[in-house]
C-alpha cells in the first residue's frame, strides 16, 4: 500500500524541477521577472501543503477501533482523479471516501474559520463551495466505477488548519450528491467515524466483499494499469 500523500508530495517535486529548470529561467527568477514560475513555484507550495494535510490524516486514521480497512492515495480507472483515503468500516455497510483539505488557520492576522455562508463552504473571506461540489462528483464517480448505488458512498472531507464552525462539523448540501457532503474539523474525524453505526465491533462478510471490490476495482495512483 502506497504512503498518504504520495501523489501530491510527487507532483510538488515535478513544479519545483519545472520551475527551476534551464539557465535562462534562472536568469529571469533572478531579476524577479519570472511570473510563470512564481506560479509554479505556488503551485508546488499548495501541493505539498496538501501531502501533509494527507500524511496528517494518515496519523489520525492510525487510531480508528480495530476491524477499519483503510486505502490510501488510489485511482479511479477512467476517471481524472484520485482519491486520498477510501475506508471501510467493520460493518461493511458501506464505503467512506475522505478527502484531507489543508487550509488557512489565519490570513494577514485574521482567523479563517471554515463556515456556511448562504449554504456554501468558506474558509474565512474565501468561497472553497467549488471544491465541496468537485469532490461529491469524483465520490458519485467513484460508485459508478465500483458498481455499488451512490448511496453505499459517503464523502467526507476533514479539514486541517482552519477551525470548522458548528462544533466542528458542517453538513453540505449539493445538487450532485443525493445526501450531504460531511465537513469534519480534524479533531471530530476519528470520534465521527467510529461513533457512526457499524463503526465498532468485528469485521462481517459484508466488510470483506467490500474491500476485495475496492482492491480488485482502484489501483494505487500512478501504478501500472
Amino acid at each position: 500500500m502506497s504512503a498518504a500523500g504520495g501523489s501530491t508530495s510527487r507532483e510538488a517535486a515535478r513544479l519545483h524541477a519545472q520551475a527551476r529548470r534551464g539557465w535562462w529561467r534562472t536568469v529571469l527568477r533572478w531579476c524577479g521577472i519570472n511570473a510563470n514560475d512564481r506560479r509554479l513555484e505556488a503551485a508546488a507550495i499548495r501541493q505539498e501543503q496538501g501531502s501533509l494535510g494527507e500524511q496528517q490524516t494518515a496519523a489520525l486514521l492510525r487510531r480508528l477501533p480495530a476491524g477499519w480497512t483503510v486505502f490510501h492515495d488510489l485511482a479511479v480507472p477512467g476517471r481524472r482523479f484520485n482519491l486520498d483515503h477510501v475506508l471501510i468500516p467493520p460493518s461493511g455497510t458501506g464505503v467512506i471516501v475522505l478527502d484531507s483539505k489543508k487550509w488557512r488557520r489565519s490570513y494577514q492576522g485574521r482567523p479563517c474559520p471554515t463556515t456556511l455562508v448562504h449554504g456554501r463552504v468558506h474558509c474565512g473571506p474565501q468561497d472553497r463551495h467549488q471544491q465541496i461540489v468537485n469532490f461529491a462528483g469524483y465520490v458519485s464517480g467513484t460508485a459508478a466505477v465500483l458498481g455499488v448505488p451512490a448511496g453505499m458512498l459517503m464523502p467526507v472531507i476533514v479539514v486541517h488548519g482552519s477551525p470548522v464552525a458548528g462544533g466542528g462539523r458542517l453538513d453540505v448540501r449539493v445538487p450532485e450528491w443525493e445526501r450531504t457532503v460531511h465537513v469534519l474539523s480534524a479533531d471530530r474525524l476519528v470520534s465521527t467515524l467510529a461513533g457512526m453505526p457499524g463503526g465498532r465491533g468485528p469485521v462481517q462478510p459484508a466488510a470483506a466483499a467490500l474491500t476485495a471490490r475496492v482492491r480488485q476495482t482502484l489501483p494505487q495512483y500512478g501504478s501500472a494499469a
